[in-house]
Protein backbone atom coordinates (compact mmCIF):
# COMPACT_ATOMS: atom_id res chain seq x y z
CA UNK A 1 0.00 0.00 0.00
CA UNK A 2 1.42 3.37 -0.86
CA UNK A 3 1.80 5.73 2.03
CA UNK A 4 -0.03 9.28 1.81
CA UNK A 5 3.75 10.40 3.15
CA UNK A 6 5.09 9.09 -0.17
CA UNK A 7 2.69 10.78 -2.17
CA UNK A 8 2.49 13.92 -0.73
CA UNK A 9 6.54 14.18 -1.03
CA UNK A 10 6.22 12.82 -4.72
CA UNK A 11 3.61 16.26 -5.00
CA UNK A 12 6.33 18.00 -3.76
CA UNK A 13 9.18 17.07 -6.06
CA UNK A 14 6.59 17.66 -9.06
CA UNK A 15 6.06 20.80 -8.47
CA UNK A 16 9.88 21.61 -7.76
CA UNK A 17 10.15 20.11 -11.55
CA UNK A 18 7.07 22.81 -12.67
CA UNK A 19 8.60 25.20 -10.82
CA UNK A 20 11.72 25.38 -13.06
CA UNK A 21 9.60 25.01 -15.99
CA UNK A 22 7.95 28.51 -14.93
CA UNK A 23 11.64 30.24 -14.06
CA UNK A 24 12.19 29.62 -17.63
CA UNK A 25 8.65 31.81 -18.87
CA UNK A 26 8.81 35.35 -19.28
CA UNK A 27 6.88 36.74 -16.29
CA UNK A 28 4.11 38.14 -18.70
CA UNK A 29 3.45 33.98 -19.96
CA UNK A 30 3.53 33.05 -16.58
CA UNK A 31 0.63 35.47 -15.27
CA UNK A 32 -1.14 35.40 -18.65
CA UNK A 33 -4.93 34.54 -18.22
CA UNK A 34 -5.35 31.33 -20.14
CA UNK A 35 -8.99 31.34 -18.85
CA UNK A 36 -8.19 27.99 -17.25
CA UNK A 37 -9.49 27.55 -13.44
CA UNK A 38 -7.23 29.90 -12.10
CA UNK A 39 -7.12 32.23 -15.17
CA UNK A 40 -3.02 31.83 -14.83
CA UNK A 41 -0.21 29.61 -14.63
CA UNK A 42 1.05 31.72 -11.21
CA UNK A 43 -2.68 31.90 -10.12
CA UNK A 44 -2.92 27.59 -10.29
CA UNK A 45 0.40 27.16 -8.74
CA UNK A 46 -0.61 30.11 -5.78
CA UNK A 47 -4.02 28.25 -5.45
CA UNK A 48 -2.72 24.82 -4.93
CA UNK A 49 -0.47 26.17 -2.41
CA UNK A 50 -3.01 28.01 -1.22
CA UNK A 51 -5.23 24.98 -0.52
CA UNK A 52 -2.54 22.91 1.23
CA UNK A 53 -1.58 25.63 3.84
CA UNK A 54 -5.44 25.92 4.30
CA UNK A 55 -5.43 22.10 4.84
CA UNK A 56 -2.83 22.03 7.11
CA UNK A 57 -4.33 24.84 9.36
CA UNK A 58 -7.70 22.91 9.30
CA UNK A 59 -5.65 19.79 10.33
CA UNK A 60 -3.48 21.37 13.19
CA UNK A 61 -6.52 24.19 14.30
CA UNK A 62 -3.91 26.63 12.73
CA UNK A 63 -4.91 30.25 10.98
CA UNK A 64 -1.69 30.54 9.47
CA UNK A 65 -3.04 30.14 5.97
CA UNK A 66 -1.70 33.28 3.74
CA UNK A 67 -4.67 35.44 3.10
CA UNK A 68 -2.93 37.22 0.63
CA UNK A 69 -4.69 37.97 -3.46
CA UNK A 70 -3.12 36.10 -6.30
CA UNK A 71 -2.62 39.72 -8.03
CA UNK A 72 -0.60 40.76 -4.49
CA UNK A 73 2.32 37.87 -5.66
CA UNK A 74 4.27 40.19 -8.23
CA UNK A 75 7.20 38.48 -8.97
CA UNK A 76 8.61 34.21 -9.05
CA UNK A 77 10.77 34.95 -6.07
CA UNK A 78 7.62 35.85 -4.03
CA UNK A 79 5.91 32.50 -5.45
CA UNK A 80 8.86 30.57 -4.38
CA UNK A 81 8.73 32.19 -1.06
CA UNK A 82 5.62 31.26 -0.59
CA UNK A 83 6.01 27.52 -2.04
CA UNK A 84 8.36 26.42 0.43
CA UNK A 85 6.70 28.03 3.64
CA UNK A 86 3.84 26.11 2.73
CA UNK A 87 6.38 22.79 1.55
CA UNK A 88 7.74 23.42 5.45
CA UNK A 89 5.10 23.60 6.96
CA UNK A 90 3.57 19.99 5.37
CA UNK A 91 6.88 18.95 6.14
CA UNK A 92 6.72 19.54 10.31
CA UNK A 93 3.36 18.20 9.85
CA UNK A 94 4.16 14.78 8.07
CA UNK A 95 7.30 14.31 10.21
CA UNK A 96 5.08 14.86 13.65
CA UNK A 97 2.58 12.23 12.57
CA UNK A 98 2.36 8.63 13.37
CA UNK A 99 -0.02 6.23 11.31
CA UNK A 100 -1.86 6.68 14.00
CA UNK A 101 -2.25 9.94 14.18
CA UNK A 102 -3.37 9.92 11.14
CA UNK A 103 -6.55 8.23 12.02
CA UNK A 104 -7.47 11.31 13.99
CA UNK A 105 -10.91 11.93 13.02
CA UNK A 106 -12.56 15.01 12.23
CA UNK A 107 -16.53 16.44 11.43
CA UNK A 108 -16.63 18.82 8.63
CA UNK A 109 -19.97 19.90 7.86
CA UNK A 110 -20.86 20.12 3.44
CA UNK A 111 -24.20 22.06 3.12
CA UNK A 112 -26.50 20.31 5.39
CA UNK A 113 -24.62 16.91 5.53
CA UNK A 114 -22.08 16.14 8.07
CA UNK A 115 -18.96 13.83 7.59
CA UNK A 116 -16.74 12.17 9.72
CA UNK A 117 -12.78 12.19 8.31
CA UNK A 118 -9.23 11.39 9.34
CA UNK A 119 -6.04 13.14 8.95
CA UNK A 120 -5.17 10.86 6.49
CA UNK A 121 -8.52 11.42 4.27
CA UNK A 122 -7.44 15.46 4.15
CA UNK A 123 -4.07 14.85 2.97
CA UNK A 124 -5.58 12.39 0.38
CA UNK A 125 -7.36 15.27 -1.02
CA UNK A 126 -4.51 17.33 -0.98
CA UNK A 127 -2.91 15.18 -3.10
CA UNK A 128 -5.52 14.72 -5.16
CA UNK A 129 -6.12 18.67 -6.02
CA UNK A 130 -2.86 19.44 -6.69
CA UNK A 131 -2.76 16.31 -9.13
CA UNK A 132 -6.00 18.06 -10.65
CA UNK A 133 -4.12 21.17 -11.52
CA UNK A 134 -1.44 19.52 -12.58
CA UNK A 135 -3.10 18.40 -15.23
CA UNK A 136 -4.28 21.29 -15.91
CA UNK A 137 -0.95 22.69 -15.85
CA UNK A 138 -0.28 20.15 -18.57
CA UNK A 139 -2.77 21.32 -20.99
CA UNK A 140 -1.88 24.90 -20.68
CA UNK A 141 2.04 24.28 -21.11
CA UNK A 142 1.14 21.75 -24.50
CA UNK A 143 -1.14 24.77 -25.56
CA UNK A 144 2.46 26.71 -25.45
CA UNK A 145 4.16 23.94 -27.04
CA UNK A 146 5.73 23.56 -24.42
CA UNK A 147 6.44 19.84 -22.68
CA UNK A 148 5.94 19.30 -19.22
CA UNK A 149 7.97 17.97 -16.91
CA UNK A 150 8.54 14.13 -16.88
CA UNK A 151 6.21 12.97 -13.88
CA UNK A 152 6.45 9.19 -13.45
CA UNK A 153 6.12 7.70 -10.29
CA UNK A 154 9.51 6.38 -9.21
CA UNK A 155 11.00 7.22 -12.93
CA UNK A 156 8.18 4.67 -14.02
Amino acid sequence: MVDIKKLLEYNETMRHRYFETFTKLPWKEFTKNREASFHSMKNILVHTLGAIDYWLDFLQEQNQHSKKDYDEYKTLEQVKAYMEHVEERMRRYLNSQSTKKLQKTYTIKDDDKTHKITAEDVLIHVFEEEVHHRGELNALLWQMGIDPPPMGWKGL
